[in-house]
């Protein structure tokens, strides 16, 4: 099987969510460092909500991507929520996710959810 072959390589989706919209954040520039602290950098921020995305990928069959909260603002956690409903099964989250509400959100329909070293 070649390199380049649909075997060799499998794509995987992501859903990044920041203050409960879709975007793209330059890395680095997410950060909390208090009052007067400069907003993270935006490349991309979409006009459809999360399960936009989230029926784009179960309608086209790719499994195992993610949903990043990048920042588990209560609009995020909505957000996240909501496109996990809309593919059940089919996507994995992380970002703010505790051993106090890991269970939410395989129940709404997460394949895993990605922990931190908080868990433990």
């Amino acid at each position: 099987v070649g390199f380049w072959s649909s075997e060799a390589m499998r794509f995987r989706p992501c859903i990044d969510i920041h203050q409960g919209q879709v975007k793209q954040i330059v890395g680095g520039t997410l950060r909390d460092d208090g009052e007067g602290a400069a907003g993270p950098v935006t490349n991309f921020a979409a006009a459809q909500p999360s399960t936009y995305f989230a029926d784009r990928y179960r309608e086209d069959g790719l499994y195992g991507g993610h949903v990043v909260m990048l920042g588990a603002t209560p609009e995020s956690r909505q957000a996240a929520l909501a496109a996990l409903r809309a593919f059940p099964g089919g996507l994995q989250v992380g970002g703010g996710i505790t051993s106090e509400n890991a269970k939410e959100y395989l129940e709404a329909g997460a394949s895993h959810v990605i922990v931190t070293s908080h868990v433990f």
